[in-house]
């Protein structure tokens, strides 16, 4: 079986987040209860000029096609006279593919289901326990979506592959560059700290998603939250896996061990940003891999539009398994190239690569990127993802309840299909687009 890339996010992770909880329609509410209805509704439009040999089942050419989903459902909170807050949510989601599927032959296209996507249950401890803070203690179980950093290792369980797979064996239901459902199928969680100083998670996941090999993981994080910069360790046990849908690379995960160290933050300095994150992994079975990134950015806070400029260098050793990695931060995040990221690979391994963005400003409801790539392999025996790629977007908030994000890609790779990389028939530059609506209620 074939070695897959993992979900996808896009920037409208982070947009939908923000405009969801502003959004979300009040049902009713008093000093002690709140019931909240929710809905968000995502559509996009996509057009690759070149295919590529993912899927193994798409041939030289183009693809156009479409992806949306609805998701619906109620979210709230009840007091519980100073013991703390007990809250939860439920939702189900819509999803649905059309057109040719996407480009890499993940989806072909015909994907439509209706599944439940949130259902948890929750408690915090409000001031119950002063020496921890508020909200202390917080506990939840059920189906939830869960992040660990700034995505590198977990960002969700959004590996939303279609029917284009082992004859559907892998399909949720459309949307995979949209990555529709992200919500972990079995979590249980602790948080323990406030939102300063020293904090824990220990959490219990387990995906249902074929793709992921149906991977249970056992997570623990230390951390410590400061003005300056939070610095953070993880450690992840993946416990098990499901042999029928794993690739080569899953079924090294039953027994691997994973240990990180990242820090991210400004040091104290307005306007700075820095961010890094080291991974080690213990296999059961081959040799230790690894991946590291440092990162730094600036914003000229005092130009007009306000830009900001950033450069990143990651690298991701041959056998290294990203894991469940996702978008926390914007386009580039973990996603590293909107062609490559998806589509063609590297997928976060076997890989260095360079990120530079330059982002602007000039209405406060909106914001224009433009990014860089530069993907260099590192065993080029095992397949060659080398290339450039440069990236055109923009998110406008329109207003609070539509966001619209047109994105223009250029992709250069180094090598065709034919040659050891992926794009089918040749090694021309592709032209990208896409076109994303948000709505929330």
């Amino acid at each position: 079986m074939y070695k897959s890339p993992l979900l996808h996010l896009s920037t409208l992770a982070l947009l939908v987040g923000a405009a969801a909880q502003a959004g979300a329609y009040e049902l009713y509410a008093d000093e002690n209860t709140h019931l909240n209805a929710n809905l968000e509704a995502v559509f996009g439009v996509f057009h690759s000029e070149e295919n590529y040999a993912m899927s193994g089942r798409l041939e030289e050419g183009s693809s156009s096609w479409r992806e949306g989903y609805l998701k619906y459902g109620l979210s709230g909170d009840q007091g519980l006279g100073g013991a703390g807050t007990a809250y939860g949510a439920f939702a189900l989601l819509s999803s649905g593919s059309w057109g040719d599927g996407d480009a890499a032959g993940f989806s072909d296209g015909s994907e439509r289901t209706t599944k439940i996507e949130d259902a948890y249950l929750g408690w915090r401890s409000g001031t119950l326990i002063e020496a921890l803070g508020e909200d202390g203690i917080d506990l939840s179980f059920g189906r939830q979506m869960i992040t660990v950093g700034d995505g590198f290792l977990i960002q969700g369980d959004a590996l939303n592959f279609g029917k284009g797979l082992a004859d559907g064996e892998f399909n949720r239901g459309g949307a995979y560059y949209l990555a529709a459902r992200k919500s972990f199928d079995q979590t249980a969680v602790l948080r323990l700290g406030g939102k300063q100083g020293w904090r824990s998670d220990l959490m219990w996941l387990k995906s249902d998603n074929r793709a992921q090999a149906k991977t249970e993981m056992a997570v623990a994080t230390l951390e410590h939250v400061a003005d300056a910069g939070t610095v953070g360790l993880t450690y992840i046990d993946t416990t098990d896996v499901d042999e029928e849908f794993a690739s080569p690379v899953q079924l090294e995960r039953d027994g691997m061990k994973t240990y990180s160290l990242r820090a991210t933050g400004n040091a104290g300095v307005e306007n700075l940003f820095l961010s890094g994150e080291y991974a080690n992994q213990e296999k059961p079975h081959t040799n230790t891999e690894d991946a590291w990134y440092l990162e730094a950015g600036w914003t000229f806070a005092d130009v007009a539009w306000t830009p900001n400029v950033s450069y990143r260098y990651s690298r991701f050793s041959e056998g290294y398994d990203p894991l469940f990695y996702g978008l926390s931060r914007g386009y580039g995040t973990w996603f590293q190239g909107e062609v490559a990221g998806n589509y063609a690979g590297p997928f976060n391994s076997n890989s260095r690569i360079q990120k530079v963005e330059f982002k602007v400003s000039p209405l406060e409801n909106l914001n224009i990127g433009l990014l860089g790539f530069n993907f260099d392999t590192v065993d080029r025996n095992l397949g060659n993802t080398d290339g450039h790629e440069i990236d055109l977007y923009a998110e406008w908030a329109i207003n609070d309840h539509l966001i619209v994000m047109p994105l223009v890609g250029l992709y250069q790779p180094d090598k065709s299909a034919e040659q050891g990389g992926t794009q089918l028939g040749n090694n021309d530059r592709n032209l990208y687009s896409q076109l994303v609506f948000v709505t929330v209620f």
